[in-house]
């Protein structure tokens, strides 16, 4: 019989005038459990994400979804809904990540659940747009086992979120020293992410002698993982996910 999902708002303190939110979801039974980072698309900690922990953690595993914008205030813990205004707003606040509030807020979240919720050993990220662009430069930064990034923007390019100064592709020989097992998630008609910067970003890894695996499906567009939008693909989004579980089962455990 399956753990029951136990899930909800936790505040972490950061340093900050105002606590970190994210949202936790983790099974009711056992011990040891791994930990595993959600990072979230341009909107935030929306219910969509809410719902990617949940099934993170019927994987088996602890799984922490970070607010990232907090420090522009608690009116960002609930994510935001996607409008063309949102967008915009949602461009404003990933102006305001550094790489060193980031990672100081990914770190605590780790230490919130070994502390706390039972996490031991392993842990992972997994994140979707900006949020694999977070998860990509986690692995480089954090001592994790094994990072799942679907569909991440401005790696190679400079300019945006955490690909500044650098293009944070530079940052990919710490990954490699940190040995952490990389599944990369690319749409084919992707309007974010081309060809040839998918063709650097594996050349990067490649070079830098990552494990990694790279899977780029045909016909689909950006966002394909969540139901109820247009791009949603569920042939696609069943198969990612399906690889998602296996290499967390592989490389954090059950």
């Amino acid at each position: 019989m399956a753990d029951e999902i136990v899930a909800q708002d936790v505040d972490i303190e950061v340093g900050g005038s105002q606590p970190m939110t994210a949202y936790l979801a983790r099974p009711s039974g056992g011990e040891g459990r791994s930990a595993v980072l959600v990072c979230s698309e341009l909107w935030g900690v929306t219910e969509e994400v809410r719902e990617v922990a949940r099934q993170v953690a019927a994987l088996g595993h602890v799984a922490i979804a970070p607010n990232l914008y907090h420090r522009s205030g608690p009116e960002t813990a609930a994510g935001l809904a996607e409008s063309d205004a949102n967008r915009e707003r949602g461009f404003a606040l990933l102006g305001q990540l550094t790489r060193e509030g980031v990672e100081a807020d990914l770190r605590a979240c780790l230490a919130h659940v070994r502390d706390h919720e039972a996490a031991t050993g392993k842990a992972g990220v997994l994140g979707f747009s900006l949020g694999g662009h977070i998860a990509y430069f986690a692995a480089s930064r954090l001592d994790l086992a094994a990072a799942a990034v679907f569909y991440p923007g401005w790696l190679p390019v400079a300019g945006t979120a955490l690909s500044r100064p650098e293009p944070l592709l530079e940052a990919t020989g710490g990954i490699a020293d940190r040995d952490v097992r990389m599944l990369l998630v690319f749409a084919e008609l992707d309007h974010v992410i081309a060809a040839d910067q998918r063709s650097m970003i594996s050349d990067a890894l490649t070079a830098a002698g990552v494990r990694h695996d790279t899977v780029v499906y045909p016909g689909v567009q950006h966002a394909f993982f969540f139901p109820g939008r247009g791009p949603y693909d569920k042939a696609a989004a069943d198969d990612s996910w399906a690889r998602v579980g296996e290499l967390f089962a592989a490389e954090l455990g059950r």
